[in-house]
């Protein structure tokens, strides 16, 4: 790439990203939360759509910038613990925490478990995705894993310590004067200066791109299985850039959906993500359990016991979640993974179905194969038009040229296709020794074109049983895809309205 082809791409990405920011700040001011939310999913699939390399280099900068804030915030923390004996002075006292309302119950310790459980959810990204590792693959995801969990204990660690040393509560999402935890500590740590709302624009940033482990994981997922027949099969294609672009539409459009229901307020999606991550986690941890059972040795049984006690937990920590955040939305999941089951496997009884109406046990009938019968659709006389008819003899000599009349009283000008049928068409195939072909005129008082040739070639084809009916349909090829707006779509509109009778 030449550098001014360079400079031209780094300005047209700025102008677009400019343009982005400034539609996501129009959206956001119009819509609130749910506009701020759509938009940041809209940057996040056109950045995916790029491809893996370009997505996981601009996630990179800001995921670094958050671990060091968040960091630093810890420090500085546990610092400001020791130097005042336990019990530091905030830079911006946090709100007050409301009276207990309730005693410490087994009810209060099964949702506080649901609730951490949810915590854990997304190190499984990690497993997901390591055919997009380097070599050694196994050796970096196993790296990567290890780091992620040990960056998420020292977190969670210091976290829980420094919110009760400055005496920082929760406050209800989606309401007046709500305020993340992450903030309260922010602020009591460091007050409300130039750091805290850098370390809150990556805290947004990184749960924004947090995002991308659904991109990374879902098309993945959905195309291993569509491979086995319970999704289309468009989910396991790759797009220009490699990625699979039907499984990251599907994504788009089911997130879009969840974030307008519940009005871009993400901490009502937290149990519907738990319960199908920890159903996951319990099926895949059976899933080994079988595989080891299988397998012989020493190592096996120890490994089997592992994966057991691994399944069991995940299945306990499952139904207590389902079970404490169940009105809380987990009932959505719950409803809905029966209903997709379902549509798999019906998806796969279509396509069984379709195998079995399809096979052939035969070998290949190539005896007396008769020509079809050519069915040609012809507007006016053009080169488009002779490009259509020299196919068709080439094909066949039985040949129908349909022409579609609107208006029955109008009489036909110089330029009609009826007034230069006899010296355009019929007198060349004549000279040329070759059957003229056969002028059909279809009236159609309502000025339907597709549908009079769609019933023709059904009704002519019922006529001729023994022979096939092609229809050639000539079609204007434009070299830039923005020039099609300015046509009639009339032959994609018939061949789609065939395809749908196939």
């Amino acid at each position: 790439m030449t550098e001014k082809a360079l400079r031209f791409r780094v300005g047209l990405f700025i102008l677009l990203g400019l343009c982005l920011l400034g539609g996501m700040i129009v959206l956001t001011r119009w819509w609130g939360l749910p506009g701020l939310c759509l938009g940041i999913l809209i940057l996040l699939t056109l950045v995916n759509l790029r491809g893996l390399r370009e997505s996981g280099l601009i996630f990179m900068l800001p995921t670094y910038l958050f671990v060091g804030c968040l960091g630093a915030v810890l420090g500085i923390g546990f610092y400001k613990v020791m130097v005042y004996g336990g019990h530091p002075v905030p830079v911006v006292a946090p709100p007050k925490l409301p009276p207990a309302s309730a005693a410490v119950s087994v009810w209060l310790l099964l949702k506080a478990f649901a609730s951490g459980c949810t915590a854990m959810t997304g190190v499984e990204a990690v497993s997901n995705g390591v055919p997009a590792f380097r070599e050694p693959r196994t050796k970096s995801a196993r790296i990567t894993l290890t780091t992620i969990i040990a960056i998420l204990v020292v977190f969670l660690f210091g976290i829980a310590h420094l919110v009760r040393a400055y005496n920082i509560g929760a406050t209800p999402p989606g309401q007046p004067g709500y305020q993340s935890v992450l903030s309260q500590l922010t602020a009591a740590v460091a007050g409300k200066g130039l750091f805290y709302f850098v370390s809150i624009g990556s805290i947004l940033i990184v749960l924004s791109l947090s995002a991308n482990t659904s991109f990374a994981d879902f098309p993945r997922l959905c195309r291993a299985v569509a491979e086995n027949g319970y999704l289309p099969y468009p989910f396991t294609l790759r797009g220009r850039r490699l990625v699979y672009s039907y499984g990251i539409y599907a994504l788009v459009f089911l997130s879009s959906l969840l974030l307008i229901v519940f009005k871009g307020v993400t901490d009502r999606l937290i149990p519907l993500f738990a319960v199908g991550a920890f159903l996951a986690f319990t099926l895949s941890q059976a899933g080994m359990v079988m595989h080891w059972k299988r397998t012989e040795g020493s190592h096996a049984r120890v490994s089997m016991l592992v994966n057991g006690i691994g399944a069991i937990s995940t299945g306990i920590a499952l139904c207590i979640i389902l079970v404490a955040k169940f009105v809380e939305g987990a009932w959505i999941t719950a409803l809905l993974i029966p209903m997709l089951i379902l549509l798999m496997f019906k998806i796969r009884r279509h396509y069984d179905y379709i195998l079995r109406e399809t096979a052939d046990p035969n070998p290949a009938n190539l005896k007396a194969i008769p020509s079809p019968l050519v069915v040609v659709p012809m507007e006016r006389w053009s080169r488009l038009a002779e490009k259509a008819l020299r196919f068709a003899y080439a094909i066949s000599r039985d040949i129908w040229v349909l022409h579609i009349v609107t208006d029955e009283k109008e009489q036909p000008g110089t330029s009609d296709l009826r007034t230069m049928w006899s010296d355009y068409i019929e007198k060349p195939a004549k000279e040329a020794g070759l059957k003229p072909p056969e002028l059909i005129i279809l009236h159609s008082p309502y000025r339907l074109v597709v549908t009079p040739i769609y019933e023709y070639v059904i009704e002519l084809g019922s006529r001729n049983p023994d022979r096939y009916v092609a229809v050639l349909v000539p079609e204007l090829v434009e070299r830039r895809w923005l020039y099609y707006l300015l046509h009639r779509q009339r032959a994609t509109a018939l061949k789609h309205l065939s395809m749908s009778e196939v």
